[in-house]
């Protein structure tokens, strides 16, 4: 199961949409967070650490939000078909 979902993650679909994603809301999010500094040169290693995690939260949150929409239409095929259970219910 957590093998499925890992292969789910990374495959090129997820994370091309992902990383796209992390590039537009994260650099509106470091303007938004960080512009004051960015303007003023303030880029201690402390700042830039934090930038870079900014950018990582719209990159997991696309990825969990991909994987979970790939698994659930997968179930609901599954429902479909014949084959499987009801979600939640193994």
């Amino acid at each position: 199961m957590v093998g499925d979902w890992i292969g789910l993650a990374l495959s090129p679909p997820v994370v091309r949409r992902a990383l796209k994603f992390a590039v537009v809301v994260g650099a509106i999010l470091i303007t938004i967070n960080h512009g004051d500094a960015l303007l003023a040169g303030d880029l201690s290693g402390g700042r830039l650490a934090k930038m870079a995690l900014t950018v990582c939260v719209p990159y997991f949150v696309s990825t969990f939000s991909s994987v979970g929409a790939m698994r659930d239409a997968e179930s609901r095929r599954d429902l479909r078909s014949g084959g499987g259970s009801l979600p939640g219910s193994h």
